[in-house]
Formats: structure tokens, C-alpha cells, sequence
């Protein structure tokens, strides 16, 4: 037996080294908010570089993108996720790590999140159903204790990341990544669009509504959009062929009116086709009077309230099609990345923040003041 006489301080060198962990600065909260005031939570703390499971990929990350389940999981309300919290389920980034399984990514990879966390194995999911998946969670919201986007390095299993097109910035990248999916799979996979069709892009300033005008445009419909009255110019150069003011109380005379003076083929009654509905609240029933003999009304989501009540006459009458929809598929992702490297679709930034600044580009989102597009936050 050999016995090894060192200092305290040899010792205490010997152990930090082979045990010391490389850190990244991460973005951190470790309590809800209740009036909003993000800054009094988020908080930029130093925690361990992740290491790669088998199945996954390390990146560091270039550009993260804001969504609304950033303020749900601040709120704790109405999920109550995991704490400490690392938000963002938008990120894109440089591939610096691979596990031992990982097949098709490698270093240097520029890669961006697919959020949409599922099985992989059950019914639904074989089915490419995989938003519908029981067991889905949704990556930088539900996920965790320290398991999101809004950090300096972050990891993810292999089918949850799709490679970036050359020609596409990590920025746009991140600002697509759920965005464009959401709005590609409501009017795509959802309410399968056909070119001629009259399509409504309800909120078309919004990060949805930007992506919803121009996929709408890219299958040859004619797309009527919504927003406030300072925003109405910019849906018209993004795309729109019309553009009304949703805060009016009489907004949807003025859609009804544009569907009377569009040509229609085979003698159609003049209506509304398809409505891209993410808003909810007080316009829902305006929405269904809006619908043609058929129509579709596609929703994802209920920022104005989700308590809406429902005329049914408006639906059997004229056998409206109403379609829930969520997030949506990774191959769904991977055509849309086709169509942005094309040039097709673009993603729109509003602004860029730094994560020190997180709590006042979080409230911006919030408040919607001025917004159009996508809020982009970016490690020091």
C-alpha cells in the first residue's frame, strides 16, 4: 500500500479541479410573480454547463425568441411549473456537444428548437399526431427545474431540434421556431387553405398574424388582416391585400363588405373562406357571421378572453367547420424553414434584448404598445 501525504490546500486543489464545473449564465426566476413586475423575479445567475444525455445535443445559444407561456410561467398561472425556472421554448444556436445516440446532428450544427416534447411511441404520435400526444410537455415552459432557451448553452433530444438553412439568421430562426409552426399548421395541416380561398388573419401584427398573411399568400389566397390603426400599413407590406382596424365595434361590417365586392368564382355567396382566430373574447360571434356557406374557423388560442359565447345558428345553419389547433408537427417546422430559405417567408423583429434586460422586453410583450413582430433576446 502506498500512502500519499499532501497539504490541505494540495487536497483541496486536487478535488476542485477534477470536480469543477464549467458555468453559464443563465436567466432564472425562483418564485412566481402576482402583479406582473417580472423585474422583482427574473434574475441572472451562474449554473453548470449541461452535459448531453445518449439522445442529445448541446448548443450554445445565439438568439431566443419571447412568447406568451414565458408570462404564464411567470404568473404560475395556469400551470404551475417547475422551480427554479430557465424560460424560452424558442432557441437557436451552434451545436457544441452530441451524445453517443445522436445520428444526423453534429459539432457546428446551426440548429434550432422544435418545442413540441412528445412520446415519440404512443397511438397518436405514429399517427403524426404528435401535438396531440397525452404525455406532450412544452420545452422552456413545462419543463424543468433549469430546462429552457433563455441561457447561454442549453440541451435538447435530437427529433427536438431541425437544422437552420444557410440563408436563414439565428434570429429569424428563433422567431420562427413556434410561431410560423403555429400559424403553418392552422392554415396548412388544419384548415388545409386552397389557392382563390378568402382567408381572415385576425391580430396580423402579431408574431402568429405575420407568418399566418404570409403562408396564407405563399398558397394564392386573398387575405384580409386585422390590427390596431397604427399597424395597418405594415400588414399591408407584409403582405395583405386588406387591412382593417379590429378596436372598431362595427370592424366586421367592413370585412363583410370587402367579401361582397371580391369576385367569386362559380357564383359562390360572398364570404369569408377561412378565419386564422387567436384572439377570442368579444370578436368570436362576429367572426362566424363573417364565415361562408362551409367556412372554417381555425383557433389557436384566446388573448382577449377564452370565455366566449357562441350564437349556434351561426354554425349549423351554414355548416361552419370550427378546428382547434396547437403547435404542430417537426416535419411541419422543416417546410416552413423551406419556405423561409426560399425567401417566401420571413421572419419580422421587432426588437432585441439582451437577457439583463429580460423583465422590460417581457413587459413590452405584455403591454403590445407598438409591437409588431418578434421580441429576440440574446446572451451577453
Amino acid at each position: 500500500m502506498i500512502i500519499i501525504v499532501c497539504g490541505k490546500n494540495d487536497l483541496d486543489k486536487s478535488y476542485i479541479s477534477s470536480n469543477m464545473k464549467k458555468i453559464m449564465k443563465a436567466l432564472v426566476y425562483d418564485e412566481y410573480t402576482t402583479d406582473d413586475d417580472f423585474s422583482k423575479i427574473l434574475k441572472i445567475k451562474d449554473i453548470p454547463i449541461p452535459e448531453p444525455k445518449s439522445n442529445e445535443v448541446v448548443f450554445k445559444v445565439k438568439a431566443a425568441s419571447l412568447n406568451y407561456d414565458d408570462i404564464w410561467g411567470m404568473r404560475g398561472k395556469p400551470l404551475a411549473i417547475p422551480l427554479p425556472h430557465i424560460s424560452g421554448t424558442d432557441a437557436a444556436g451552434e451545436v457544441t456537444a452530441i451524445g453517443s445516440d445522436v445520428k444526423n446532428i453534429k459539432v457546428g450544427d446551426r440548429v434550432v428548437s422544435h418545442g413540441n416534447m412528445s412520446c415519440r411511441v404512443c397511438k397518436v404520435c405514429t399517427d403524426g399526431r404528435e401535438y396531440d400526444c397525452k404525455k406532450r410537455t412544452i420545452w422552456g415552459f413545462e419543463t424543468g427545474p433549469l430546462w429552457g432557451g433563455y441561457c447561454e448553452y442549453t440541451h435538447l433530444p435530437e427529433v427536438n431540434v431541425v437544422k437552420i438553412p444557410d440563408s436563414v439568421s439565428y434570429n429569424e430562426a428563433a422567431a420562427a421556431s413556434m410561431t410560423m409552426l403555429t400559424s403553418w399548421h392552422m392554415l396548412v395541416g388544419r384548415a388545409k387553405i386552397q389557392p382563390g380561398q378568402l382567408v381572415l388573419i385576425m391580430g396580423g401584427s402579431s408574431g402568429v398574424g405575420n407568418y399566418g398573411i404570409q403562408i396564407a399568400k405563399l398558397f394564392g389566397c386573398t387575405v384580409i388582416a386585422t390590427a390596431s390603426p397604427e399597424k395597418l400599413d405594415q400588414l399591408l407590406e407584409l403582405g395583405a391585400d386588406y387591412a382593417i382596424d379590429h378596436r372598431k365595434d362595427d370592424w366586421h361590417k367592413e370585412v363583410r363588405s370587402i367579401a361582397k365586392k371580391i369576385p367569386k368564382q362559380h357564383g359562390d355567396i360572398p364570404g369569408v373562406d377561412v378565419i386564422f382566430e387567436h384572439i377570442g373574447g368579444s370578436h368570436w360571434n362576429k367572426e362566424l357571421t363573417l364565415l361562408n356557406y362551409g367556412g372554417t374557423i381555425v383557433t389557436t388560442g384566446a388573448t382577449t378572453g377564452y370565455d366566449a359565447k357562441t350564437d349556434l345558428r351561426h354554425i349549423f345553419f351554414k355548416g361552419v367547420n370550427i378546428l382547434g389547433s396547437t403547435q404542430g408537427t417537426r416535419a411541419e417546422l422543416e417546410q416552413g424553414f423551406y419556405w423561409m430559405s426560399q425567401g417566401k417567408i420571413k421572419s419580422i423583429i421587432d426588437s432585441v434584448f439582451p437577457l439583463e434586460r429580460a423583465a422590460e422586453a417581457h413587459t413590452k410583450m405584455l403591454k403590445g404598445k407598438g409591437l409588431f413582430g418578434k421580441i429576440i433576446m440574446k446572451p451577453s
